[in-house]
């Protein structure tokens, strides 16, 4: 291999997901600076780099040196130091900053950055803001510099190194180093995997009991993610972990035993839990109880009142309510919790409405929630009333520890009522920080449908408190004359029913394809020609959201998405376009925020287009559908995705003008009743469906998507 030692010069392209880099650097024994590729993930302009690679000749750009390894050195000597202060790496510090810095330190500047960073009072010019800002970048780069050369060598990618270092900051070398197997519990695109890889480079054994009570702690995290079990039993626990491992049963039982003694895991009878869900769903449980045990504001207020009285009121307020709705309005104000549930258009929403203007009347405080961003906008346009997410609500940090959520049992929420729409997306963790939230005296109002799809969380919630037979609960089945009108909600009840939908008239239309590469033409085709002819008032970047069962396929999500954007947003000289995280977006595109981000102020579920993508500054600017422009850092992109179709869990707790649903038989391990349902109840004013009728068929037959191991229901009366 040929060596070559010199200083790096400019970086002229850097890819963030895995560090291949394109450079200049003025070699020693070359007399003009050279042109060098290869993975530097971590290198900065100004240091002294010590390469060995080889000499290639590339038909564009012409003679370069090809890196296969490297070593980097601090540089010296002012100039070297000014260039490698100046390169970006540290805010606000430009070449006359930089040069100030460097005469007042000279060789020892690196050092005073290292070891004395206050003493950068002593250079003129620099005011106090700016010098903390540059000591929390320098130190944030001395950490990612020491992951990456970390990740060299354990095999990590830059864009995982990136990823561990954005969850974990300064302390990411050292988890890495000490207990990698909590990358795959804690960071969301590292599997067990990739941590098992890493700790085998450090030198774990493979029957270490590290590992294999991680493998166990990896299994029950993974079933809680794909299936949202709480828990699993013992013997199916140690089969599943010993898949993964390829360990003797033996071994594995044996360290089971040593994590429940350690309370690194759980054991409740014959389930095993993660202690995370074994404390959600007991405290949630205890909590409730707690709940309906204590008088409050709400029942001294109407106590006097009969019952005549109050819907006599409601009356006055223009509320004509069924026998039903009645109920549910008295049941609220009569009792601490209440599990409002019904179908569209079975009136919940107006029922809400009343039992607000009731408590609004005598001065009584509200607060409405919903799990998503879209939901909470939905809840508050519905009922005129303010509305939040629920992690917005508990006032959720996204930091580590308890400290994370604001509201909490030390905080707890002021208020007479708080209101939950989309129980059914309820989760067991977000269901016990909301309710731990509350004060004694205050009411809580549960509404949804139950024959939705489960949370994409673990637990069951609203399913558990419904056969717990513990809370009050009223159910409303009546289908009121407007909603019967719309073929979308007749054909919702009858699927759920167990009925085919009535298909081609008035708003539920069904166009048959016999394979998915017809199917996902013939999505393309109603996008970009037969909506658009037949229904020009939808725009369909706008108001079509296609809802599909299966990322994978040619009928999947990411299949269509590629399809729809080619050609609902072509190629353009006028627009520019970039490759994020594997991803390929363009301005114009239509997007969605995959989690939470309380920095930028985007909720899991938010759907946007881009306005524009700036290639040097390395940013992407979002246009949000309630009217917020969000400006992305190109490494916060990989929380964003296409969505010219999206999953139907995804769209829980969202509503659109237009739903496309594919519907094929190689979906069929995923079809089932409620999902069929929530999508085409996602649709406000038209649903399409498209495929292989029998589908449609197998999915109906479906009763219910797969039973979630959970412990819920049975814990009410045990505290």
């Amino acid at each position: 291999m040929d060596q070559l030692t010199g200083n790096l010069e400019r970086i002229t392209y850097r890819s963030d997901e895995t560090g291949y880099t394109v450079a200049r650097l003025k070699a020693q024994g070359q007399r003009s600076v050279i042109t060098i590729v290869g993975r530097l993930p971590d290198v900065q302009v100004g240091e002294q780099l010590q390469l060995e690679g080889q000499w290639i000749e590339h038909r564009t750009h012409g003679r370069q040196f090809e890196v296969a390894s490297y070593q980097t050195a601090r540089p010296t000597g002012n100039e070297s130091i000014v260039r490698y202060l100046a390169s970006g790496l540290l805010p606000g510090i430009g070449p006359v900053n930089a040069q100030r810095i460097a005469d007042t330190f000279g060789e020892a500047t690196l050092d005073v950055l290292d070891t004395m960073p206050e003493r950068l009072r002593e250079v003129k010019g620099l005011g106090t803001k700016k010098i903390a800002a540059i000591i929390v970048a320098w130190q944030e780069q001395r950490a990612i510099k020491a992951l990456l050369e970390l990740g060299q060598a354990v095999g990590l990618t830059t864009g995982l190194a990136l990823r561990i270092f954005r969850h974990y900051g300064e302390q990411a070398s050292q988890i890495v180093q000490h207990d990698p197997y909590r990358l795959a519990l804690e960071i969301e695109g590292i599997g067990f995997p990739t941590a098992d890889h890493i700790a085998q480079a450090l030198g774990v054994a493979r029957d270490a009991p590290s590992r294999v009570i991680a493998g166990l702690r990896y299994t029950l995290s993974m079933v809680a993610n794909t299936e949202g079990h709480c828990a699993l039993p013992q013997i199916e626990l140690i089969a599943q972990t010993q898949t993964i491992l390829e360990l003797p049963h033996e071994l594995i039982a044996e360290q089971l035993a040593v994590a429940t003694e350690s309370v690194l895991l759980v054991l409740d009878g014959d389930l095993v839990y993660l202690p995370a869900y074994y404390h959600a769903e007991t405290e949630l449980a205890h909590n409730l109880q707690r709940l309906q045990q204590l008088p409050s504001a709400i029942q001294l207020r109407f106590k006097q009142q009969s019952d005549a009285i109050i819907m006599r009121q409601l009356h006055n307020a223009s509320f004509d309510l069924s026998q039903r709705q009645a109920e549910a309005v008295l049941a609220v104000l009569r009792s601490k919790v209440v599990l409002l549930t019904g179908g569209p258009g079975t009136g919940k929403t107006t029922t809400v409405r009343a039992i607000l203007a009731l408590l609004q009347q005598v001065g009584l405080r509200t607060i409405l929630a919903a799990p998503t961003g879209r939901a909470a906008r939905r809840l508050a346009e519905t009922t005129n009333h303010p509305a939040a997410t629920i992690h917005r609500t508990l006032e959720y940090s996204g930091g580590a520890g308890n400290d994370r959520w604001g509201r909490n049992e030390h905080a707890q929420l002021v208020a007479d009522l708080v209101v939950i729409d989309e129980t059914s997306m309820l989760d067991i963790v977000l269901a016990h920080h909301m309710v731990k939230a509350l004060a004694p005296t205050t009411h809580l109002l549960l509404v949804g449908d139950p024959d939705q799809l489960p949370a994409v969380g673990p637990g069951a919630v609203l399913r558990d408190l419904l056969a717990s037979n513990r809370i009050t609960t009223v159910h409303l089945d009546t289908i009121f004359r407007q909603a019967a009108d719309s073929q979308i909600i007749t054909n919702a009840h009858a699927i759920n029913q167990g009925q085919l939908p009535s298909v081609n008239q008035g708003d539920f239309y069904w166009f048959p394809r016999s394979n998915p590469a017809e199917c996902g033409a013939m999505i393309v085709d109603l996008l970009t020609t037969r909506i658009p002819r037949q229904f020009p008032q939808f725009d369909p970047l706008r108001d079509i959201q296609v809802l599909a069962a299966t990322h994978r396929g040619a009928a999947g999500v990411l299949e269509l998405n590629s399809q729809l954007q080619a050609a609902l947003n072509p190629p353009n000289t006028t627009r520019q376009e970039a490759t994020i995280a594997g991803t390929l977006f363009r301005e114009g595109d239509r997007v969605i925020q995959t989690r939470n981000n309380y920095d930028l102020d985007v909720s899991n579920g938010d759907l946007g287009l881009i306005q524009t993508i700036d290639l040097e500054e390395r940013t992407v600017s979002v246009y949000f559908d309630d009217t917020r422009n969000v400006v992305y850092q190109w490494n916060e992109f990989d929380e964003v995705a296409l969505a010219y179709a999206i999953s139907v869990h995804k769209a829980q707790g969202s509503e659109y003008p237009v739903v496309i649903v594919p519907m094929l038989r190689y979906y069929n391990v995923l079809l089932n009743r409620p999902l069929l349902y929530t999508a085409i109840t996602r649709a406000r004013q038209l649903v399409i469906l498209t495929g292989d009728w029998q589908a449609v068929e197998f999915a109906i037959a479906q009763r219910r998507s797969g039973q979630r191991i959970t412990g819920l229901s049975q814990r009410f009366g045990m505290h």
